[in-house]
């Protein structure tokens, strides 16, 4: 990997100057109904047909065709989200990297049924090993407590089921006594301002919280899904994150650097040749931002009062114009093109993200828009 270091640039004055290298009251959408109990019999093969099943009956709604991600959204701004949500459930969600999955709406979730669901993982898991099943968690006793709770506050718009959080606890293997459980795995579904004309479609037993995110041993993960699968007639799929969102998520993030500087932009590229060419190109904040706000100005020169009313907003148009400026000056001092290269990593002091679907918030003043686009490119990824 070529890592290029700042020093070695001899950039112009006016380009960037870049571097080598659960009791409370809780909203479950309207269009839930009350749960009714379940056969506990039914098989992974029911979970996948109604999955397909689903989207037989939902392909017929208008809302679920020709959805494409979204060419504009609003330009980022500072949220202190602790006025809404309990800091101390906030803190579980942050400075945490997160693999992303996505999940199709869940049939007869209840926000009410919190405490029963609790139970009901937590025997399932027991279960799967006395059936022998490996789900051991190095330095614990191997036997677990599941709790679900809800975050409250995180959700913004009224079709938007509020957050879940999942959380598995087991006692370390050599605890001193009266030793509380320590968490070993954690894991949220979330709706962040979902598509209204989506959501508003489902059929009325379905709760649509489609992007799941958990930490913690793949064992683990892969019985809390299917356990999601069996009871919830639901389907888990891999989320990666586009280049065309890497790249929403580097102008995004670097619009936020005057209200909380960024630091720097750190991008990894993958270049193809005879051996695949792994870059690393890093940008200093304030200039990172100087070329952003040149890209923003040069749309609103000349703009008139409507136009004006939109300022708030980032477009698609902006967004591959910054990228280009920023490959154009790489390539007038490095002569490597990245535009012939894949995005792979973004990363600020806001957080970071990997096309394999990695991310980690590092500032909850704006994981509301990070939220927000990981929510959109879910429902885009999934099979319905």
């Amino acid at each position: 990997m070529f890592k290029f270091v700042s020093g070695f640039c001899a950039a112009a004055a006016d380009t960037p100057n870049m571097e080598r290298h659960c009791t409370s009251v809780t909203r479950t959408p309207l269009n839930s109904v009350r749960v009714q109990r379940r056969s506990k019999s039914k098989s992974y093969r029911q979970s996948i047909r109604s999955c397909l099943g689903a989207a037989s009956r939902l392909v017929l709604t208008p809302a679920l065709t020709a959805r494409r991600l979204n060419t504009s959204r609003k330009a980022p701004k500072s949220l202190d989200i602790t006025e809404k949500v309990n800091p101390e459930q906030l803190s579980l969600l942050v400075k945490k990297e997160w693999q992303l999955s996505y999940v199709t709406p869940l049939y007869q979730f209840r926000h009410t049924q919190l405490k029963s669901y609790s139970r009901q993982l937590s025997a399932f898991i027991a279960a799967e090993k006395q059936r022998g099943l490996a789900v051991e968690v190095e330095g614990t006793h191997g036997s677990f407590r599941v709790s679900f709770g809800v975050v409250q506050g995180m959700s913004e718009a009224d079709d938007d089921a509020e957050t879940v959080l999942v959380q598995i606890y087991s006692k370390p293997l050599f605890a001193v006594k009266d030793e509380p459980p320590r968490a070993v795995w954690s894991g949220w579904l979330t709706c962040i301002n979902g598509s209204p004309d989506y959501l508003r479609s489902l059929p009325k037993d379905f709760t649509c919280m489609p992007l799941f995110c958990s930490s913690g041993a793949d064992g683990l993960t892969s019985l809390v899904k299917s356990w999601f699968q069996l009871t919830f007639d639901c389907c888990f799929g891999p989320l990666e994150i586009s280049h065309t969102s890497l790249q929403w998520l580097v102008a995004l993030w670097t619009n936020c650097h005057t209200e909380s500087a960024i630091k720097h932009l750190k991008m990894m590229w993958t270049v193809p040749a005879a051996s695949p060419l792994k870059v690393t190109y890093t940008v200093n904040g304030p200039d990172a931002w100087q070329l952003w706000s040149s890209v923003r100005k040069e749309r609103h020169d000349g703009s008139n009062k409507e136009e004006e009313e939109e300022e708030d907003s980032i477009d698609i148009e902006e967004v591959m114009r910054f990228m280009q400026d920023l490959k154009s000056h790489f390539y007038r001092h490095f002569r490597t093109d990245l535009s012939a290269g894949s995005l792979d990593q973004v990363a600020t002091a806001l957080g970071s993200a990997k096309s394999s679907g990695r991310i980690k918030i590092a500032n909850s003043k704006y994981m509301i828009t990070t939220l927000t686009l990981l929510t959109e490119c879910a429902l885009l990824k999934m099979p319905i």
